[in-house]
C-alpha cells in the first residue's frame, strides 16, 4: 500500500510546503499553513470501507422527475422546544452541530435527548471524549435520568468510532466534542484545523451512508463563533447555537442553518436542577407586569423563526456629562445610532446631548428590523418622562425618510398580542388587517411623527 504523504498548504495562496512555518514564504500571510494529506490515486474497488460519496449516494446521472420523493423520517427527541428548533424532529442520517459557551448546557441537553430516545426503543450511543464514563454517569444520576438503556463509550479516534457505529447501528449518536476527536491519517494534535476538518468529513460521510443521525458538540471562541474552520458549518446539515448567560435561568437555542426546517428558529429552555426544561409560552418570560406604567418601557411583537414573541424593550435617556453614549443590549449598535438620527430629523425629538441606553429584557437578541418603532417609542417615552400604556404593543420598521415600513407575518403578530390581552397595537399602515379584531384597537401609521403623536395621545388618555 502506498504511503500517505502530508504537506502544509497555505489557505490564502494554495502554496505547498514540506514543513510547517508561521509565515507562508510565497504570499507572506501569517498562520495560514494547514496540514493536508495527499492520498495516492487508487481505484474505487480498493476502498471497501465506505460506499457512496460524501452525499451518501453513488455517482449516477438522472433527471429530477425520476427521483422518488418521500417524506423524511423524523425522530422525536423528547423535548418539544428542541424538536421545534430542528424543524419538527431529528432527520435520520443528518448531522447536527451544536455550539455554545462553556457550562451553558450543551452536554446536559444532549444527555437528556439520548436517554429519552434510548428509553423509546430508538437505540442511542453517547461517545464522550472530554469526560470519563463515571462523570457522565454522575451527571445522569444528578438529573434523575433513566440509565438502563443508554449505551456510552469513551473514544477519541474517528476511525474506531465509525467501526463501532457500523457494528451497533444506533439511530442516533452523540459525539462530545469535535475538538477532542482525531483521525489517524494526520499527525497533528486534536483540535487543530486539519484534524477538525478531516474528522468532520469522515463522520458526515458515515452518517449519510449509514442513516445514523449524529449530534456533534463544538466549542466556541471568545467572540462567540464556532472554533475551527468555517468549512465545518458547511459540511453539516444543522448548526445550532446556545444563547444566554451562564448565570441566567433561561437558555435559548437558535438554528442558524437547517437543511430540513426553518432558519433562525428559536427554542427557549429553563435551567433547573434536573436539567433543561422547555418553556411552552416564551412570551410570558419576556414580559414584565408592573403595578403601574413606567416611562421608557414598551412591548414589542417580534418574530423568531416561525413563532411570534412578545418582548419588552426598555430605554433610558439621561443627560450626558461628557461625550454622549449609545449602548444597545440585545440590538445592533449601529442601528440604534441610525434610528436616533431618523427620530431627530423626522420626529423632532433631539437626543444629541443625551446618553441613550436600550435593553431587550430577558437576554434575547433581536435581529429583525420590526423592532425599530418600539425602540424609538421607548426612547421618546423616557426622554419626555411619559409612561406608555401597559396594554400597548407595537411593531414596524422605520426607514431613513421617516416612513413606517411593513414587516412580514403581521397577522400572526396581532393574534399573539390579542392572545395575551393587549388592547392597543400601533403598526404600519400596510400591515393593518382588513377585518377588525375583537378587543384590540388597531392604530395604523405611515410616518414616524404620526406614531409618536398617537402614542403620546394614548398615554395622555389612559394615564
Amino acid at each position: 500500500m502506498a504511503k500517505i504523504k502530508t504537506v502544509y498548504r497555505c489557505e490564502q495562496c494554495g502554496a505547498d510546503h514540506s514543513k510547517w512555518a508561521g509565515q507562508c514564504s510565497e504570499c507572506g500571510e501569517w498562520n495560514s499553513l494547514v496540514e493536508v494529506r495527499l492520498e495516492p490515486t487508487v481505484s474505487h474497488r480498493a476502498q471497501p470501507k465506505m460506499g457512496g460519496g460524501y452525499a451518501g449516494q453513488s455517482a449516477n446521472i438522472t433527471t429530477l422527475n425520476q427521483i422518488s420523493v418521500s417524506h423524511e423520517t423524523r425522530l422525536q427527541t423528547g423535548i418539544s422546544e428542541f424538536d421545534r428548533v430542528l424543524g419538527g424532529g431529528l432527520v435520520t442520517g443528518s448531522v447536527v452541530l451544536i455550539g455554545g459557551d462553556p457550562g451553558i448546557g450543551k452536554s446536559t441537553i444532549l444527555l437528556q435527548t439520548a436517554t429519552h430516545m434510548a428509553s423509546k426503543k430508538s437505540s442511542a450511543l453517547y461517545v464522550t471524549g472530554e469526560e470519563s464514563l463515571s462523570q457522565v454517569a454522575l451527571r445522569a444520576q444528578r438529573l434523575d435520568l433513566p440509565t438502563d438503556q443508554l449505551r456510552v463509550m469513551a473514544e477519541t479516534c474517528v476511525e474506531r468510532i465509525c467501526e463501532v457505529l457500523a457494528q451497533e447501528r444506533p439511530a442516533v449518536a452523540i459525539l462530545d466534542s469535535i475538538q477532542t476527536l482525531y483521525t489517524e491519517t494526520l499527525q497533528s494534535a486534536p483540535g487543530g484545523v486539519s484534524q477538525i476538518r478531516e474528522s468532520a468529513a469522515l463522520l458526515t460521510r458515515f452518517a449519510k451512508n449509514s442513516g445514523t443521525a449524529l449530534f456533534i458538540v463544538g466549542h466556541v471562541t471568545k467572540e462567540g463563533a464556532l472554533a475551527g474552520p468555517r468549512v465545518l458549518e458547511h459540511m453539516v446539515d444543522c448548526v445550532l447555537y446556545f444563547e444566554g448567560q451562564s448565570d441566567s435561568r433561561y437558555r435559548m437555542i437558535r438554528a442558524v442553518k437547517n437543511r430540513f426546517g426553518a432558519v433562525n428558529e428559536l427554542g427557549v429552555f429553563g435551567m433547573t436542577d434536573k436539567g433543561l426544561r422547555e418553556v411552552a409560552n416564551p412570551s410570558a418570560i419576556f414580559l414584565s407586569r408592573y403595578d403601574e406604567a413606567i416611562p421608557g418601557s414598551i412591548v414589542m411583537i417580534s418574530r423568531e423563526g416561525t413563532r411570534p414573541l412578545l418582548v419588552e424593550v426598555q430605554a433610558l435617556v439621561d443627560d450626558a456629562h461628557a461625550q454622549p453614549r449609545r449602548v444597545a443590549l440585545g440590538l445592533e449598535q449601529n442601528r440604534l445610532n441610525m434610528l436616533l438620527a431618523v427620530m431627530h430629523r423626522h420626529g423632532g425629538v433631539q437626543t444629541a446631548g443625551q446618553d441613550v441606553y436600550v435593553n431587550v429584557v430577558g437576554g434575547l437578541k433581536i435581529t429583525e428590523t420590526g423592532s425599530d418603532l418600539a425602540v424609538l417609542l421607548a426612547c421618546a417615552s423616557s426622554l419626555r418622562g411619559k409612561a406608555l400604556p401597559q396594554q400597548l404593543a407595537v411593531f414596524g420598521e422605520v426607514g431613513l425618510s421617516g416612513e413606517i415600513r411593513p414587516v412580514p407575518n403581521g397577522q400572526e403578530r396581532l393574534k399573539e398580542a390579542a392572545k395575551h390581552g393587549f388592547k392597543y397595537v400601533i403598526l404600519p399602515r400596510a400591515n393593518a388587517p382588513q377585518k377588525s379584531i375583537d378587543g384590540v384597537q388597531i392604530i395604523a401609521v405611515a410616518r414616524l411623527h404620526e406614531a409618536l403623536t398617537e402614542a403620546m395621545q394614548l398615554s395622555d388618555e389612559l394615564t
